[in-house]
């Protein structure tokens, strides 16, 4: 397997084990989105600290997820490495996809996120 599923009450941690996210993997990671999304997951957490280089492919793939993921809930991309960075920065989509350094930061992001969205839904009823 390419990748590891990691699945906790409030999120799912995805873990690509593959130092090349490009078009022999992409495929398989956005079926797995798809797949996560069906099973009613909302909040995931793609965690890239193995991974040195992507290409188009794999950023489409993250895009895939991005979209599926971030109107009902979280979507975050932690570990990313210096050059898929530059890439990321490059496509400017930096500016649409939420990336932190580390794993923990990310799940604590997605805690928050859902704290705030009950929240919300409880002011929502009143």
């Amino acid at each position: 397997m390419k990748f590891s599923i990691d699945r906790q009450d409030q999120y799912t941690i995805l873990t690509i084990d593959e130092e090349k996210l490009d078009s022999t993997i992409a495929p398989e990671v956005k079926s797995e989105f798809v797949t996560l999304q069906a099973e009613g997951v909302e909040n995931v957490v793609v965690n890239m600290s193995v991974v040195k280089y992507s290409d188009s492919s794999g950023l489409s793939a993250l895009l895939v997820g991005n979209r599926l993921f971030k109107e009902s809930g979280s979507f975050i991309m932690c570990g990313v490495n210096e050059h898929v960075m530059k890439l990321i920065k490059i496509s400017m989509l930096d500016k649409v996809m939420d990336i932190l350094p580390t794993q923990e930061e990310a799940v604590e992001a997605v805690m928050f996120n859902e704290i705030e969205k009950g929240l919300r839904e409880e002011g929502g009823e009143e």
